[in-house]
């Protein structure tokens, strides 16, 4: 009886009610920015290939940031960490429309991006960590549902408006957005309460690295994402690229493309948690990413709008889900005091083939057709996935955590 009170109150309270709040605004400026980097390429600024070298870019940026990201989020005051990143953000991105004022600075992504995936990795680090420092352990995975159903409520505006806006004043304003949101968010940051983690004995940078090792799940949730990541981290580059040069489309259809991707996000956000608790953490994982393999080749395949855009929501479909039960994972089996550097070791060590996934995919979609580049994403991404099932991910069961 006591339950369905409990499950009430998590929207009611103070400091997690806050904490939605500033993180969805930032997130619509993020979504923003998300539609406006590939958008540049109608300009003539950039090419594709160019957007394929920027987004390597950011994923070394993030890559060298990695296990150094988990000791910021473990030793220092977290909330503090979250309102440094986010103001950093709001410099280097307010940076590129003041500078595009005078004409087109391409060149000015190529550091700024990579300069703002830097303090995003710290803050995405030290965010997972917060999670558990807001709600009781059994409440996580709900709360990761509302956080990315909350997110993606504002990725459902986000698109939409900066392929508007791009089309009216040029992508640079709708990365203005972006800035703006992490002002914001910096500001709200001031009224979230965090619970102290408490104290532990695993110090060093290798305390996450050693964690890893001894769980097999999440181990082999780290090699295998290494994989999906490598076809995956570039999609909606792809994506948007074959709409422009493909399909013949304008900046505003785009958005509305993008943002119809995004209702994926939002129903995985309803379903993870109740497909958790009936099936087991592997089914869910192993059944999204085997899907969405599939629907990766048929993108290549769809030669009219409604059908990429409805293919783009099945992907973010598949891949909401496997990431909130995923992360959920993390939070429920790691010790509170190692999350940060836990995190940041899965993360880096995932994101080691990324750059070179984001420079392959964008380079093949344009030498070798859109159409043959999905497929054969589409088929290792499935691959890949059923592979898990000869893997401790099979298990319904997780195993605990390794002593600490």
């Amino acid at each position: 009886m006591s339950e369905t009170p409990k499950r009430k109150a998590l929207w009611r309270d103070r400091d997690v009610a806050i904490f939605l709040g500033v993180q969805t605004l930032s997130a619509f400026g993020d979504a923003c920015t998300f539609a406006a980097v590939p958008l540049i390429m109608r300009t003539g600024a950039i090419s594709i290939t160019g957007v394929g070298w920027i987004r390597a870019l950011e994923a070394i940026a993030t890559l060298l940031t990695g296990i150094a990201a988990g000791m910021i989020a473990d030793r220092f005051d977290r909330r503090t960490v979250l309102r440094i990143c986010d103001a950093a953000r709001f410099v280097l991105l307010g940076s590129v429309p003041l500078a595009w004022l005078a004409g087109p600075q391409p060149w000015l992504l190529y550091v700024v991006l990579p300069a703002a995936a830097v303090f995003s990795m710290v803050f995405q680090v030290t965010y997972v960590t917060v999670v558990p420092a807001l709600v009781p352990k059994d409440r996580i995975n709900d709360a990761n549902g509302l956080l990315y159903g909350t997110y993606s409520v504002a990725w459902l505006a986000g698109p939409a408006l900066a392929g508007f806006i791009s089309q009216a004043a040029g992508p640079a304003a709708a990365i203005g957005i972006d800035a703006v949101s992490f002002a914001f968010s910096a500001i709200g940051l001031y009224l979230v309460r965090l619970r102290n983690p408490p104290g532990g004995v695993e110090r060093g940078l290798g305390a996450g690295v050693r964690f890893i090792r001894g769980h097999p799940v999440i181990l082999t949730l780290t090699v295998l994402l290494a994989i999906l990541i490598f076809f995956t981290s570039s999609l909606n580059d792809v994506i948007v690229y074959h709409l422009i040069y493909g399909l013949r489309q304008p900046d505003s259809v785009i958005g509305l493309v993008l943002t119809a991707g995004v209702v994926g996000s939002t129903v995985a956000a309803a379903a993870v948690a109740p497909l958790r608790r009936r099936v087991g953490f592997g089914a869910t994982w192993i059944g999204a990413y085997t899907l969405c393999g599939c629907i990766v080749a048929g993108i290549g395949l769809a030669t009219h709008v409604p059908a990429v855009a409805a293919l783009a929501a099945g992907v973010t479909l598949c891949t909401g889900v496997a990431g909130i039960a995923s992360m959920s994972l993390r939070q429920e089996v790691t010790p509170a005091h190692l999350l940060g550097r836990v995190t940041a070791a899965f993360w880096t060590l995932q994101l080691v083939l990324a750059p070179a996934g984001d420079t392959v995919l964008t380079f093949a979609a344009k030498h070798a057709g859109v159409r043959d580049t999905l497929a054969v994403a589409g088929a290792i991404i499935t691959a890949t996935a059923l592979a898990a099932l000869f893997t401790p991910l099979r298990r319904r069961a997780t195993p605990p955590p390794p002593p600490t």
